[in-house]
């Protein structure tokens, strides 16, 4: 059990911009490599929070059927034509989750590296799912 004088179990990077595809393959390759390291098989909700230079996070979940999840707060709902032209989606899901192929992770993360300030893992974040438990 952590006690609250203990230092936060994840801390925000700064963030470095990616600008190649390999830049973003190295970035996944480390990422993953992190998560591996430091989240336990029972935990749930784990994944990346991107905050946003100009305003807001955006919370990134790969799944294992090969789908990633955005779940973009309020804040930063201005980002939705960004991640519309990485995805060639016509139009925005309602809410604030987005499901997308997992092909579409680098063109993503090449768009929106240049808007990131920071990143950190985060264990625990409901990706959408209402508060109640069992609701989903």
């Amino acid at each position: 059990m952590q006690d609250q004088s203990d230092a936060p179990r994840f801390r925000p990077v700064p963030w470095s911009a990616l600008e190649t595809p390999a830049d973003v393959e190295l970035w996944i390759a480390e990422h993953n490599l992190s998560l591996q390291e430091n989240v336990a098989r029972h935990e749930t909700g784990y994944g990346v929070c991107f905050t946003l230079a100009a305003g807001g996070e955006v919370y990134l979940q790969t799944t294992q059927d090969g789908a990633l999840v955005l779940d973009v707060s309020p804040e930063a709902e201005w980002i939705a034509p960004l991640i519309m032209a990485a995805a060639r989606l016509t139009e925005a899901p309602p809410g604030r989750l987005w499901v997308l192929p997992d092909d579409k992770l680098v063109q993503l993360m090449l768009g929106l590296s240049s808007l990131i300030a920071s990143s950190i893992l985060v264990v625990g974040h409901r990706f959408g799912r209402p508060q109640r438990m069992g609701a989903w």
